[in-house]
């Protein structure tokens, strides 16, 4: 019935009481015609959408002019400045760049440790000043090596071995100015059986720099400093060392200066560095010294100018002798008496090059230290004996000197 239509319209197409009304007073041809007039509009418009698709496919300039308009409309509604920034040129991040280049001291022991402080903590003072208090060391440790270097220089850690180990000075633990340090173990990857022989601060691996090097039984070897600028976190090999040999010294050379070797029993040679040829990395060396039988050398110096040699025996004598004394020869040769082995003096323990102002530390193998200074030992020639250094016991042995670095 008419009334049961109304209220179904109303309850499936939520339609008012009015509008259901006007549905049901609308004859069925009418409905039929609106229903058929939709159709015919969406058929139309269907063929008109074909026909311009059409037209626009087989236009190439409709085609890049619809292009065009719909960029346009693209960059008007999304064409403000991009959030982030695009890098053509990307580069890996060094983190050395983030460390500030700057001035440090740094400070080694006899005893093996090491660190790194700001130079402001070292201020100047007039001359004649009471200094300040520099490292913290136990009763039978000193100071053996103070210098400056920057963050960013390179230190060279020679063995014993022939192997060398390289750090940044940055990567040395800072510590203050009365701190003990770090002990140098744990700062690199030892094998068995090695201790350093030599440190060696480097700024750059320049062109026109050698490396020279020593062992106990006499050879030496010279290398362009460069070969070391490859380093491994294990350590590389500076020098081939041989059965029972092992390295003592190593130096930093312009390749024209005087070389100095210093051995057990009192000899010393002199010999320029020309006459020694650039060898490989891995290579063994050259006779720098013909040494007799059960002598080894003891140490190694570039001689500079108006400095002099000081030799220390086990037995606590020593002499200091003008580094004129001793003539320059070729290499390999037996060189010259330093200072006389004797009995009394016992073999030679040490031969460093000195100057006026330095101070010395001597340890005996029993604890003992005593402070030296160089202006207060004579002058001599080479064929003396030298003078008592520091008294000793019975059976009590000289067994380290180096001069004394202030803190």
């Amino acid at each position: 019935s008419p009334s049961e239509a109304k209220v179904r319209l109303k309850e499936n197409f939520q339609l008012s009481d009015i509008q259901a009304q006007a549905i049901l007073d609308m004859r069925l041809q009418r409905l039929t015609g609106l229903e058929r007039d939709k159709i015919t509009d969406e058929y139309n418009s269907t063929i008109k959408d074909v026909e311009r698709f059409k037209a626009v496919l087989s236009n190439d300039a409709l085609v890049l002019d619809i292009i065009k308009k719909e960029t346009m409309d693209i960059k008007k509604r999304y064409g403000d400045e991009r959030r982030t920034e695009i890098i053509r040129d990307v580069q890996d991040i060094d983190i050395e760049d983030l460390i500030v280049d700057e001035d440090m001291v740094i400070t080694v022991s006899h005893a093996g440790y090491i660190k790194r402080s700001p130079i402001s903590l070292y201020r100047a003072q007039r001359r004649g000043g009471k200094g300040v208090s520099g490292t913290k060391t136990r009763e039978e440790d000193f100071v053996v090596s103070m210098f400056v270097a920057s963050t960013h220089d390179y230190l060279l850690f020679f063995m014993n071995t022939g192997r060398l180990y390289w750090r940044k000075v940055h990567e040395i633990p800072e510590a203050g100015r009365i701190a003990k340090g770090t002990a140098i173990v744990n700062l690199l990857n030892l094998q068995p059986g090695e201790h350093i022989a030599t440190i060696l601060s480097i700024k750059s691996f320049e062109e026109g720099k050698y490396v020279v090097m020593a062992t106990k039984n006499g050879l030496v070897k010279k290398t362009k400093l460069s070969a070391y600028s490859r380093p491994r976190l294990t350590g590389i090999t500076a020098l081939k060392t041989n059965e029972g040999d092992e390295l003592i010294g190593v130096r930093v050379t312009n390749g024209e200066q005087d070389i100095f070797l210093s051995t057990k029993r009192g000899k010393a040679i002199r010999f320029n560095e020309k006459g020694l040829r650039a060898m490989g990395r891995v290579a063994a060396g050259n006779t720098g010294i013909r040494l007799a039988d059960k002598d080894q050398v003891v140490n190694i110096e570039i001689l500079n100018e108006g400095a002099a040699i000081l030799t220390i025996t086990e037995n606590g004598y020593g002499k200091r002798t003008d580094t004129k004394e001793y003539r320059a020869q070729q290499r390999g040769g037996k060189g010259v008496f330093s200072i006389k082995a004797s009995e009394r003096n016992g073999p030679v323990v040490s031969a460093n090059q000195v100057t006026e102002n330095d101070e010395l530390m001597i340890l005996s193998g029993k604890g003992k230290i005593i402070r030296i200074k160089i202006s207060d030992i004579s002058v001599i020639g080479r064929h003396t004996q030298g003078v008592k250094l520091i008294n000793l016991k019975t059976s009590e042995k000289v067994v380290a000197v180096a001069r004394l670095i202030e803190a």
